[in-house]
């Protein structure tokens, strides 16, 4: 089929709070607004992002059972200041504001913001009003005096009529405030700390507080009612139609594929694509896992045809978008009748690659959510688009896929063209291959695979001087890898034996050629990425 025929559109998105009451966060920019509904589906609540101008009738189409105004870097008094439709406080559901969202709040109903004399970031103490021996909010019950995180430099300097403070911090007179009295009917709650954020010790009890006991939301959202509405979804999507899906053997796009065979079945064709950039052996492991799935998956050599393409592509960005549109090359080919295009996009693909969510900040592109061409005829069914990792997993596991896919360490869509920086070419990707594969089985038989988030080697476009046999050389430096996360949101380094990544280092200098300086990597995320390209 001539790929001029193809252009690439979007399915109706599968929307899942339809399913039942969930809480949509309104972005207005900040980096924490992911965290937010990670903790609210942590209680088990479904929750989704929605930028903050949603028009009022969308909003209201979601039917939330509680809204939640995110934080963000603007100031409420400033010409670009960001509101929400002034609809929302009259919708007549629970509120709450975190950081610029409880100045949205004071704003909105008469009180006043500025610039704080001194600006608070890290770790504060608050002190929690009382009345009659316990916390004189609902939000706080159970909540002693304890450290919250801030994360602002403007304050509310003048209280909203009808409301009353219920927190303070030696910085934030007004650290928490909740419509009360005559508004008290309003339900709305501000807070300038971050719950969503691990350092407030009793965040998530916060939370719980608002959206159980204040909304009184039921705590149903679950894997297997997920994968009931998914299935019901995608067969009224793809209908009659038959479907293709990119697999990699990796937990997002194996997971993504079994849940949409599970609806259409034989409708399903999965397409698994060597291109050259895999680890040592992949292709032939993942048709191996990929057996006991009964999914009908046809391997496609395409080693030749990547490796031509990205001769002499040192930019990451460059690399990213010409391996994804060379994907869909090879889909072409593989297109009959199908109509309908499965990828296993996640929530933070989505968040980093694009600011579809609101004002917060693009930071990279991701290949199954950017630089595919506009000629292709596929509409897009991505059933996971709206789900954490430790969710897809989960899922997963619901589905009766096996733990060795679903712990798999994520990797790249790009492979290993972003772990061999700068050019890419058989000889490099080969050295990088033999080293990653000692590091990964080091790391599996030291019991410490399953303890890190993800783990990988990286070979630098650098060459130092070492010494080899009484001989001087001249050759590639690696470095390793390690990251401890539950999102892959935010990461921390992590801290492996000192013996082990001697013995590690050891190894790759003795057993791969090409090799003879090895380097950890001691970097969190942020200020850096997991990946380094």
């Amino acid at each position: 089929m001539s790929s001029a025929r193809h252009q690439m559109t979007t399915a109706k998105p599968l929307n899942t709070c339809t399913l039942m009451h969930s809480v949509l966060v309104l972005d207005f920019g900040s980096q924490y607004t992911q965290l937010i509904a990670r903790r609210i589906r942590e209680i088990g609540i479904y929750s989704e992002i929605v930028p903050y101008n949603t028009p009022l009738e969308k909003i209201r189409g979601h039917n939330p059972g509680a809204i939640i105004l995110s934080g963000g870097p603007s100031s409420v008094y400033g010409e670009s200041a960001f509101h929400p439709d002034e609809g929302i406080f009259r919708l007549g559901v629970p509120i709450l504001g975190i950081c610029y969202g409880l100045q949205v709040i004071a704003a909105h109903f008469g009180g006043a913001v500025d610039a704080s004399a001194k600006q608070e970031f890290g770790r504060a103490r608050i002190r929690i009003e009382q009345q009659n021996g316990a916390a004189a909010s609902m939000l706080f019950k159970d909540i002693p005096d304890s450290d919250v995180w801030m994360s602002h430099g403007d304050k509310v300097i003048r209280m909203p009529e009808g409301f009353s403070v219920t927190a303070s911090s030696g910085n934030s007179e007004m650290c928490a405030i909740e419509a009360t009295g005559s508004k008290a009917a309003l339900k709305v709650y501000g807070l300038q700390f971050h719950p969503e954020v691990q350092h407030t010790l009793y965040g998530k009890q916060l939370l719980t507080n608002f959206l159980i006991d204040i909304a009184g939301l039921k705590p149903d959202w679950s894997p297997k009612g997920f994968i009931e509405h998914q299935i019901e979804e995608i067969r009224k999507t793809a209908g009659n139609d038959t479907v293709i899906c990119g697999i990699s053997g990796g937990v997002d796009s194996t997971v993504a594929a079994v849940l949409v065979s599970r609806a259409i079945g034989k409708q399903l064709h999965c397409v698994f694509v060597d291109n050259g950039l895999l680890r040592k052996n992949e292709a032939k492991k993942v048709m191996q896992a990929l057996k006991p799935l009964g999914l009908s998956v046809n391997l496609v050599d395409a080693e030749e045809i990547f490796l031509k393409r990205l001769k002499n592509v040192a930019s990451p960005e460059k690399k990213r978008k010409l391996i994804g549109r060379t994907f869909i090359h090879i889909f072409e080919e593989q297109i009959h009748e199908e109509k309908f295009l499965v990828q296993g996009t996640l929530y933070p693909d989505v968040i980093e690659s694009v600011s579809v969510k609101g004002p917060s900040e693009t930071i990279k592109s991701h290949h199954n959510v950017g630089g595919l061409p506009k000629r292709m005829k596929l509409k897009l069914i991505e059933p996971l688009r709206e789900l954490f990792k430790d969710e897809v997993r989960a899922v997963g596991r619901e589905l009766g896929i096996a733990e060795d896919i679903l712990m798999r360490h994520p990797f790249p869509g790009p492979g290993l063209a972003v772990r061999v920086l700068g050019s890419v070419n058989k000889t490099r990707l080969d050295i990088l291959r033999d080293a990653d594969e000692i590091f990964l089985e080091e790391l599996k038989s030291g019991n410490l695979y399953h303890h890190v988030w993800q783990a990988f080697s990286v070979l630098l476009p650098v060459q130092s001087v070492g010494v080899m046999g009484d001989k001087r050389t001249y050759e590639n430096v690696l470095a390793l890898r390690a990251v401890e996360s539950s999102d892959g949101m935010t990461a921390d380094w992590a801290h492996l034996p000192h013996d082990f990544l001697s013995h590690v280092s050891n190894r790759i200098i003795n057993e791969v050629r090409g090799i003879n300086r090895v380097a950890y990597d001691i970097s969190s995320k942020p200020p850096a990425t997991i990946e380094w390209e």
